[in-house]
C-alpha cells in the first residue's frame, strides 16, 4: 500500500523533464504503442491530445507514478504515455526549430531508455541531430531512417520500430497545427498528474510482476487505456487521492493479488484481469438490461478480448472496483469459501474466483472455460460477502446451497442426456436476475423464502420447492440436515420433490404436518445406499424395476420408445445408463419408481428380485427375465422389442436393428 507521503502533483511533460530526467527501467517493457496491432490506442490517445491543442482546452491525463533511482525518475506506471509524449515534444521541437528562442534541445535529452543499449542511443541521437520535417512530408520515419547517423540495425529493436511508426502518426495529426512547440511548452494545454513514491520499496520483483503479462501489448492493456480515458474524461473517480483510484490499484495491490495466487506459471496477469473483469460485467449488463444484452454476453462468454469500455456504466465501474477491493483487500480466506457439499460437475480445484480468473484447466488467453454456471455461483458468493460485514458460515452454506440446487436442475432427455440449467445468454439473464432478487435475503435464506414471494419466473418450479424446503426447515429446524443429505444425493441433485412425493408430502394440506420424517428418512437411506454413485446400471436394478406396477401395470420400460419397430415388436429400453433414472424421476412413470423406493424401504435389492412372486397374468418372456439372470446379464444392449401381442420380446442387438437377426426371441 501506499504511504501518506506519496503526493500528487499536476505537470506537464516538459516540466517534469526539466525537474528529473526520466529513465525507462531495463526491466519494463519495450515501447508499444506504435505497433500495429496497437495502433487504435495510438491514435486515440494523439486524437485527445490533438483536439486539447487544437481548441486550446486544457485536457488532464492520468497519473503517471514512479519513484527516483540514482539521480532518475523511473515510471512504474505510465511508460507508454510518457514516450509518446517525449515523441510528440521531438517532433513540435524539431518542426518548429527555426521559430523556438531557448534552447530547450537539451531538455529532451533527459528523456532515456534503459531497456536496450540501442533504444537509449537512438533516443539520444534523435534529439541530437536535426531532421527538416516539412508539411508535405507523407513519411518522417523515412526521413529518420535514411539520414547518416541512424544504424540500420537499430530497425531490429522493437521500441524503435514502434517509436518511428508513432512519429509518423504524430505528423499525420499535428502537421497542420500552427506553434505547436509554444502551445505544448508554454501553453501547457496538456498536464497528468505526477505521484512520487517514496519508501516504498520498488524492487525489481514489482517491476516484474507489473510486467508479467509479457511484451507485446495486449487487449488488457488496451482496454485499460480506454476504460481509464472514459472514468477521466466522465469524471468518475474526481476526490479520489491518486492511490486510491482504479488506475493505480490494477496496477499495483490487485496485480499484486493476482500474481500472489501462485498461478504465475501457467497464467499472466493480463488474462486474470481479463477474466474477472468479464465475468463481473457479463453480470452488469445482465442486471441493467441493455437492449443488446444477449449478444453482448454471449460474446463475451466466447472470448474475454472482445470487453471494451462502452460496455461499462458508472454504476459497474464502482461494482468492479468494489469487487477487487472485496477479493484483493480484504483477505478474503478461500479457505471459509470452500462449499462442504458437492457441486457436482461444477465442482472447482479451490474457489470460484480460481475457476473465473485463472479458468482451470485452461491455458488459453482469450478462450474462457469457465461456464456461464460458475460464474453464476461466483456472482452469489461475491454477493453475499458484499452484504455481509459479519461474515456468518452456516448462512453462506445455506445462501449457496439454495443456489447450487437452483443451477444444478437441467432438463434431462430420456436418453438420460443432462445438459446444464445455464447453457445460453438467455438463462444466464434470468439467473442472474433471479438471483439479484434473492441476495436481498442472502444473510438468511431460508428465512427470507419462507416469509416473501419471488417475483422472477425463473426456474420457478425449483425456486417453489426452495419455498417448501424454507417452510419444514423453519417449522422444524431438526429436519435441516435430514434434507440436505437427500438433496446432496448424487443422482437428485439439489431436487426432492420426488422424495416428497414418495412419502406423499402435501405442502398445501391444511393439517398442520403431513411431512413424515421416519418414511422421509428412509427414503433418503434407500438412495444414499442405491443411487448416491453415477455408475453403470446394474441387471438386478433392471429386474426390480419389472417387479414394481403402477397402476396394475408392470410397464416401467414405457418411459423410452422408439419410432422404428423390429418386425413389428415395438423397442423399448430397460435403463442403458445411470441418468435416465433421473428422467423416470419426473417423467409419467414415475409411480414405478416410487413403489421401488417404498418397497426397497422394507428389503434390499436382490432380495426384491429373488423373493418376487410374479402375478398369473404376467407374460412368460416377463417373468423370464426377472427370474432367470442369465438373460439381462448377458444381453448385447439394454434395448428390447415387444410384440404387437405381448406373447414375446427380443433382446436386441443394438439400439438400431430393424430385424430380428442376430437377437434373442424370448416367449
Amino acid at each position: 500500500m501506499i504511504n501518506d507521503k506519496c503526493e500528487e502533483k499536476i505537470i506537464s511533460f516538459i516540466d517534469l523533464l526539466r525537474d528529473h530526467k526520466i529513465e525507462i527501467p531495463i526491466i519494463q517493457r519495450d515501447y508499444a504503442q506504435g505497433r500495429e496491432e496497437s495502433i487504435k490506442i495510438l491514435e486515440h490517445f494523439l486524437e485527445a491530445l490533438y483536439y486539447s491543442i487544437k481548441k486550446r482546452k486544457n485536457i488532464r491525463l492520468d497519473f503517471i507514478y514512479g519513484n527516483i533511482v540514482n539521480g532518475y525518475f523511473q515510471p512504474l506506471d505510465g511508460q507508454q504515455r510518457l514516450t509518446t509524449l517525449f515523441l510528440l515534444h521531438w517532433y513540435a521541437y524539431m518542426r518548429d526549430i527555426n521559430e523556438i528562442k531557448n534552447n530547450d534541445k537539451e531538455i529532451l535529452l533527459n528523456f532515456t531508455y534503459e531497456t536496450r543499449i540501442s533504444s537509449r542511443e537512438f533516443c539520444n541521437a534523435l534529439v541530437s541531430n536535426t531532421i527538416n520535417i516539412l508539411y508535405t512530408d507523407k513519411c518522417i520515419s523515412d526521413k529518420i531512417i535514411d539520414s547518416n547517423w541512424f544504424f540500420l540495425s537499430w530497425q531490429n529493436d522493437p521500441t524503435i520500430k514502434s517509436m518511428l511508426n508513432s512519429i509518423d502518426k504524430i505528423h499525420q495529426y499535428f502537421s497542420e497545427i500552427d506553434d505547436l512547440w509554444e502551445n505544448l511548452v508554454n501553453g501547457k494545454y496538456i498536464t497528468f498528474y505526477y505521484v512520487e513514491l517514496e519508501n516504498i520499496g520498488l524492487t525489481d520483483d514489482l517491476y516484474i510482476k507489473m510486467n508479467a503479462r509479457g511484451k507485446l501489448l495486449t487487449a488488457f492493456e488496451n482496454f485499460k487505456a480506454e476504460l481509464q480515458k472514459k472514468c477521466s474524461e466522465e469524471n468518475w473517480e474526481d476526490g479520489k487521492r491518486p492511490d486510491e483510484k482504479f488506475s493505480f490499484k490494477i496496477d499495483t495491490d490487485w496485480t499484486d493479488y493476482f500474481w500472489e495466487g501462485g498461478y504465475r506459471r501457467d497464467y499472466t496477469v493480463d488474462s486474470a484481469h481479463m477474466r474477472f473483469m468479464t465475468a463481473i460485467i457479463m453480470i452488469r449488463i445482465a442486471i441493467e438490461k441493455r437492449e443488446d444484452r444477449v449478444q453482448l454476453i454471449q460474446k463475451l462468454n466466447d472470448n474475454t478480448e472482445f470487453i471494451n469500455s462502452t460496455l461499462i456504466s458508472q454504476d459497474t465501474f464502482s461494482y468492479l472496483k468494489r469487487c477487487y477491493e472485496l477479493y484483493c483487500e480484504k483477505t478474503v480466506m478461500h479457505e471459509t469459501l470452500t462449499l462442504p457439499f458437492p457441486l457436482w460437475r461444477h465442482s472447482t480445484k479451490s474457489s470460484f474466483l480460481s475457476a473465473i480468473v485463472y479458468d482451470e484447466g485452461q491455458y488459453s488467453q482469450t478462450q474462457s472455460d469457465s461456464s456461464y454456471t460458475t460464474k453464476v455461483l461466483f456472482y452469489a458468493q461475491t454477493e453475499y460477502l458484499l452484504k455481509n460485514e459479519t461474515f456468518n458460515q452456516d448462512k453462506y452454506y445455506d445462501w449457496m446451497r439454495v443456489v447450487r440446487n437452483i443451477v444444478s436442475r437441467g432438463d434431462v432427455d430420456k436418453d438420460g442426456k443432462r445438459p446444464d440449467i445455464i447453457r445460453s445468454p438467455q438463462t444466464f439473464l434470468g439467473v442472474i436476475n433471479l438471483i439479484n432478487e434473492l441476495v436481498a435475503g442472502c444473510s438468511d435464506i431460508y428465512d427470507y423464502l419462507y416469509n416473501n414471494t419471488i417475483k422472477s419466473t425463473f426456474a420457478k418450479e425449483q425456486v417453489e420447492e426452495e419455498r417448501t424446503k424454507a417452510k419444514l426447515i423453519n417449522e422444524n429446524p431438526n429436519i435441516k440436515l435430514l434434507i440436505f443429505k437427500a438433496e446432496d444425493n448424487e443422482l437428485l441433485r439439489g431436487s426432492i420433490r420426488f422424495m416428497l412425493y414418495c412419502i406423499d408430502y402435501d405442502k398445501d394440506s391444511l393439517l398442520i404436518n403431513t411431512f413424515n420424517e421416519a418414511l422421509f428418512s428412509d427414503a433418503q437411506e434407500v438412495f444414499e445406499r442405491y443411487f448416491n454413485k453415477e455408475s453403470e446400471i446394474s441387471p438386478d436394478l433392471r429386474r426390480a424395476f419389472l417387479c414394481v406396477k403402477a397402476n396394475g401395470k408392470y410397464e416401467f420400460y414405457n418411459y423410452w420408445w422408439s419410432r422404428w419397430t423390429v418386425n413389428d415388436a415395438t423397442k423399448r429400453k430397460v435403463l442403458d445408463n445411470y441418468r435416465e433414472l433421473e428422467y423416470l424421476i419426473y417423467s409419467d412413470e414415475k409411480e414405478y419408481f416410487k413403489n421401488l423406493i417404498l418397497a426397497l424401504v422394507q428389503s434390499d435389492l436382490k432380495s426384491f428380485v429373488t423373493t418376487f412372486n410374479p402375478p398369473e397374468d404376467m407374460p412368460n418372456w416377463k417373468k423370464r427375465l426377472i427370474k432367470e439372470e442369465a438373460l439381462l446379464d448377458n444381453a448385447k444392449s439394454n434395448y428390447i422389442a415387444i410384440s404387437e401381442d405381448n406373447t414375446c420380446c427380443y433382446l436386441l442387438k443394438s439400439k438400431r436393428p430393424r430385424d430380428t437377426e442376430g437377437c434373442i426371441e424370448i416367449r
